[in-house]
């Protein structure tokens, strides 16, 4: 009977998508110090929060300027006391996963909860994340040459000038 193996594949895979979603959050908190470098002991994080961009905007003190609304990924600009920070929800876990592994080519901070990432600079994340929960994901640029645009978007284009 066909129904079988299909039922067992489908089972298979939200199984093995399971094991990577708990490997994925044991990595990201084993790897944080227990302290804020003050000698302070940091507070447990609370679970990531869940929703619509526009939800986890609203959880976020975001206002959402809409840059992106397509069926896999929705993005949206926002600003904080801290800094700016884009925040984008995924259809998907493995739309998500995809996009975060192509995106840390381009190094940063990243904050990732379920189908959501807010990404921005280390304090800005780090706000965020006292209000939205998450994991921290940081990653060094894997492309070499001239890295002094900071925040510019002009270095993101994926053209380097030879």
């Amino acid at each position: 009977m066909v129904t079988q193996p299909e039922w067992r594949d489908t089972r298979r895979g939200g199984a093995t998508a399971l094991v990577l979603a708990g490997f994925l959050l044991l990595a990201g908190c084993s790897t944080e110090p227990a302290d804020d470098n003050g000698g302070r002991e940091r507070p447990t994080p609370k679970p990531a929060a869940t929703g619509t961009l526009e939800q986890l905007a609203k959880k976020a003190g975001c206002d959402p300027n809409v840059q992106t609304d397509a069926a896999e990924l929705r993005q949206a600009n926002c600003k904080a006391d801290e800094g700016r920070y884009v925040l984008t929800t995924f259809a998907t876990d493995r739309g998500q996963r995809e996009w975060i592994n192509e995106a840390k080519d381009y190094g940063g901070s990243y904050l990732v909860g379920r189908r959501w990432v807010a990404v921005g600079e280390p304090e800005v994340v780090a706000a965020l994340r006292g209000r939205l929960g998450g994991t921290v994901e940081t990653a060094s640029p894997h492309h070499s040459g001239n890295s002094g645009g900071g925040g510019s978007e002009d270095g993101h284009s994926g053209h380097h000038p030879g």
